[in-house]
């Protein structure tokens, strides 16, 4: 094997390793994302059953429509 092979081979490696780090922190950075947003959804849907009137109100207020 020619010292261009063993270099392009070693090249290929690497870059594997930094395309499974970066698919790694892509998704941890995802499942942060989703627990982040599943929080809130279930912030609104508390506050939804206990007074959606109360809710519905203030956004109105707040310029909703």
């Amino acid at each position: 094997m020619s010292q261009e092979q063993k270099q392009t081979r070693k090249s290929t490696q690497d870059g594997e390793q930094v395309d499974a780090a970066t698919d790694s922190d892509v998704a941890e950075r995802k499942e942060a994302l989703d627990d982040d947003v599943d929080a809130i959804l279930d912030e609104i849907d508390e506050v939804l059953e206990s007074n959606a009137e109360d809710f519905v109100r203030s956004f109105v207020q707040k310029g909703g429509q």
